[in-house]
């Protein structure tokens, strides 16, 4: 185990989150009183400071994000909002441990190494060595093969279709397929018991393996000691290119591997700001807005660009969310109102999961989540509100406040279909109000849903449509007002079970 640059630039970081200046306190109106406050000038300056190049994507457990955070808190102090974080800060800082293969692993055919991440990928990191023959059985299906026990060999073969492959349309879908049939191949070909298992790529996965290289090489990432696998298995899954096919199917051909793990404690981090609420019987209580800072960071290629900005995703409603609480600093609402940038989304969701584990402020105080997800492209006129209707619909309430929200201050035409439990994209289980639904707070996500450049270096500012950004930053606006000085907290369905 070691710690790169955690205990220090956290503590730098720390030191430089000071104190904020304190809410500005006249009595709100029944109506949003500061809509003019999210100004789409204001939004375009704060994304091309988040989203720019300069933040090199922000990935999670970089010092690009740490830089990106630090960057962060003036913005927030800039805002107006006073620090919600831990020790007087803005920031918390969480541990987050990575599970990777060491650079020292070696994979070899025939006594010839392949290049580990750019001939070979291994599956799942792991500690172990083998040398044994290598059998092939080519695209043979593995109920062909039962009986066979290929215990102390590796058995090779050729990827297969998988027979659940994901949904036409679906996004980063010959990556998903990849995993896809290499998860089902894998644990089929388990059955044969073999010290490990090859798969050659077919010509689709070949195509992926810069991208599953690049993803596969970072390894796993968890807020505890755990760690998650993507595939079942006791022995070594390799991916190999098409190009190595010759060597695997040569007659007395044998597997060679020296894997070995090592277990990375890095820091990431929260950015928490808040607005003081106006009202002495309830500005305990928050109307918590929810971002995610983080991004991709650098990695393969398109175009020449490597650099995955994610301004959309989710730049976007980082400086959406920035500009409700300028809103909020002008003119607080009764209940206090409180600004989550979360550290490690991509990682799964881990900031979300860390701050409703460790929140900096108690927990049953926070009275509603507005999350938000990529809120700055598609057409001009349509968005989407998910947890808004059965199995994801937590409170009624709250989902009443924005639909009614929307009606009456942004006129957006909302998309149902994504809040379903049947769309294959499976969105509502994708941001970060999941973990504080799941905590029974009443929760909603906005959205704006996906787009081509989704998770690729050409998700950039120039693509940001600007004024539908500021179009839903005031829906949110206008929601978290409603819920600021509702008389009744929103309350939790009481039937409310998610399918999965």
């Amino acid at each position: 185990m070691r710690a790169p640059f955690g205990c220090s630039v956290a503590a730098a970081l720390l030191a430089a989150a000071c104190a904020g200046p304190s809410a500005r306190p006249p009595a709100p109106d029944a109506a949003p009183p500061a809509l003019d406050a999210i100004a789409v000038a204001e939004i375009e300056r704060d994304l091309g400071g988040l989203a720019g190049d300069a933040m090199r994507g922000r990935e999670a457990g970089t010092l690009d994000e740490l830089r990106a955070a630090a960057w962060w808190v003036e913005q927030v102090r800039a805002a107006g909002l006073e620090p919600a974080g831990e020790d007087g800060s803005y920031l918390q800082v969480f541990p987050m441990w990575r599970t990777r293969a060491a650079s020292t692993s070696r994979i070899a055919v025939n006594s010839t190494p392949l290049g580990l991440w750019t001939e070979a990928l291994l599956a799942v990191p792991m500690d172990t060595s083998l040398d044994v023959p290598l059998v092939f059985v080519g695209d043979t299906a593995a109920d062909a093969l039962r009986g066979r026990d290929l215990s102390g060999s590796a058995v090779a073969a050729v990827l297969l279709p998988p027979t659940r492959p994901p949904a036409a349309g679906m996004s980063l879908r010959n990556w998903r397929w990849a995993l896809a049939a290499v998860r089902e191949r894998s644990q089929t070909l388990a059955a044969l018991r073999p010290a490990a298992i090859v798969l050659v790529a077919d010509s689709l996965t070949d195509e992926e393996i810069p991208r599953l290289g690049s993803s596969l090489a970072r390894g796993s990432f968890a807020i505890d000691t755990g760690t998650t696998a993507l595939l079942a298995s006791q022995s070594p899954v390799i991916l190999v290119r098409r190009s190595t096919l010759a060597r695997v199917a040569a007659s007395g051909a044998r597997l060679s591997v020296r894997l070995a793990t090592e277990r990375v404690l890095y820091p990431s981090v929260n950015v928490v700001g808040r607005v003081r609420g106006s009202d002495p019987a309830v500005a305990g209580e928050y109307v918590l807005f929810s971002s995610h800072n983080d991004h991709d960071g650098v990695r393969w290629p398109v175009d020449g660009d490597s650099i995955m900005n994610g301004a959309d995703d989710n730049a976007s409603v980082s400086v959406g969310i920035l500009a409700i609480g300028r809103a909020f600093a002008r003119a607080p609402g009764r209940r206090s109102a409180l600004f989550v940038w979360h550290g490690a989304e991509e990682k799964g969701l881990l900031g979300s999961r860390w701050f409703v584990l460790h929140p900096t402020v108690p927990r049953d105080s926070i009275v509603a989540v507005l999350n938000a997800d990529m809120i700055g492209r598609g057409p001009a006129d349509t968005a989407a509100l998910l947890g808004a209707q059965p199995p994801h619909r937590n409170s009624r309430a709250l989902a009443s406040m924005a639909l009614a929200a929307n009606d009456r201050y942004t006129s957006f035409v909302v998309d149902s279909t994504w809040d379903r439990p049947d769309h294959p994209e499976g969105w509502y289980f994708r941001s970060d109000h999941l973990p504080y639904a799941r905590a029974g707070i009443p929760a909603v996500y906005f959205s704006t849903l996906l787009h081509p450049d989704y998770h690729t270096p050409r998700d950039e500012v120039s693509r940001i449509d600007l004024t539908k950004l500021a179009r839903m930053a005031r829906w949110m606006y206008a929601t978290g007002w409603a819920a600021s000085n509702a008389a009744e907290r929103p309350a939790v369905d009481p039937d409310f079970t998610l399918e999965r």
